[in-house]
């Protein structure tokens, strides 16, 4: 909620200790704090179509309402529903209605979920708020990352960055950040913007990623957590998968000293990348030479933008030559902290579905740690990884507790169907946050 994201999401605190301290306040009292979220929606929105739909002529003072008489009430009134039910609503947002149907935010945008209706992509509300709230998970993410934290030495994983080292009765304790980065490095971004599309109403439409790469938010990202990608917008935004990974991998190793970081959205696009690059690496090596563009880069924005900024340099394409003839004759294991010997760790999202590309990811970063990224869907940004230093597959997410309001349904495995693997469900009632118990499964 706008509302709600200027005041209660924490975009006041300076620096990573105040942001930090912010999180750990709002997660000690989450039921109190998911309720206020509540309270929050249900006062801006409280007119709109949607909710007068379930909530009729009521004549509700939310501001007044007792917390736990107003969430009960409303999830009494208002129902579970699918994408399916919210569509007519949606289509007429696209068509050009801007009466508020769903909610008093201005509608002017539209994600492209990665599901599918019918064989259809299925369109969902885009606001300020989606990208206010990614600039604060992405910010909340950083400071974890490069936090100040305690550990018996010794300690082994990630490489550290030690401020003070204590001897206290022979146990010697080491205190250091996570994953060290210098302020004003780079990231290597493998990152890619689709092509952006306006609705019959004049609505525009594209995926979440086009619209957060596109926003301001993007920037002052960037500007907090003091790391800038390496390709400019004309690179990110040209909607041709092939020529965007060539350019930021061309930027990328033109930038390899002052890189700390290596990141995708999915993890099987960094794959993909390196996978490329054992293929391009020779016109990439003449490139940097050169100071010049592979005639494969067609399109005039793309090649002017790098063109901006490389130049000959025969050196590196030199030092980056070596080491890649090098790494052809062991299958190009320890690719990335070869040729980008100053990056801390990689970074994506590698949990579900992109846990297939991790041993393939392992191969290429050898012994540079993998650190997973936030869980979020199209609809919401949902946790954050509040301990990168675990592996991608023992990864945990704290809910966002002033996101969204979120509602768990308790999921009961039955026995597995002979033959097939698959397991069976029983959902129960679902219940607010603060009624989740540690061991139980649930959909969010």
């Amino acid at each position: 909620m706008e509302a709600e994201a200027s005041n209660g999401n924490g975009n006041g605190c300076s620096n990573d200790h105040d942001i930090i301290r912010w999180f750990d306040t709002i997660s000690t009292n989450i039921a109190t704090v998911q309720r206020e979220t509540l309270r929050q929606i249900l006062e801006l929105n409280r007119g709109v179509e949607y909710l007068k739909k379930w909530f009729g002529d009521k004549d509700l003072d939310i501001r007044e309402m007792d917390a736990c008489e107003m969430e009960s009430l409303y999830t009494s009134l208002v129902p579970l529903v699918s994408h399916e039910d919210l569509e007519p609503f949606i289509q007429r947002i696209a068509d050009g209605d801007t009466s508020p149907i769903l909610t008093q935010h201005p509608i002017t945008t539209l994600s492209l979920s990665s599901g599918t209706t019918e064989g259809r992509q299925k369109f969902i509300p885009f606001t300020r708020h989606s990208s206010e709230t990614t600039l604060q998970i992405f910010r909340l993410a950083a400071a974890y990352r490069s936090r100040s934290s305690l550990h018996l030495f010794p300690w082994t994983r990630g490489r550290l960055d030690i401020i003070i080292i204590i001897d206290y009765d022979n146990i010697r304790y080491v205190f250091y950040r996570v994953y060290p980065t210098r302020s004003n490095g780079r990231n290597l971004e493998f990152i890619y913007s689709s092509k952006r599309f306006k609705t019959r109403g004049g609505l525009m439409a594209g995926t979440a990623t086009t619209h957060i790469f596109a926003s301001e938010e993007f920037s002052i990202k960037q500007e907090k957590i003091k790391l800038f990608t390496c390709s400019p917008h004309e690179v990110i935004s040209n909607g041709d998968y092939k020529q965007t990974t060539y350019c930021h991998l061309l930027i990328g190793l033109f930038f390899r000293k002052e890189v700390e970081c290596i990141t995708s959205t999915f993890a099987y696009s960094m794959v993909q990348a390196f996978s490329s690059f054992e293929e391009q690496w020779e016109d990439i090596c003449k490139d940097i030479k050169e100071g010049n563009v592979s005639s494969k880069i067609t399109l005039p924005k793309m090649r002017k933008a790098v063109l901006d900024i490389i130049e000959p340099n025969p050196s590196l394409a030199s030092r980056i030559e070596a080491i890649c003839k090098g790494l052809q004759g062991s299958d190009w294991f320890g690719l990335v902290p070869k040729l980008w010997p100053n990056a801390k760790y990689v970074y994506s999202i590698m949990t579900g579905s992109m846990q297939h590309y991790l041993k393939k990811l392992r191969h290429y970063c050898g012994s540079l740690p993998l650190v997973s990224a936030e869980y979020g869907s199209t609809e919401s940004w949902i946790g954050v990884n509040l301990d990168p230093s675990l592996e991608p597959e023992k990864v945990t997410f704290a809910v966002m507790p002033t996101f969204s309001y979120f509602e768990f349904i308790p999921l009961y495995r039955q026995d597995q169907y002979s033959g097939s693997g698959s397991v069976d469900f029983i959902e129960d009632d679902p219940v607010p946050l603060s009624q989740v118990k540690v061991g139980q499964e649930y959909e969010i």
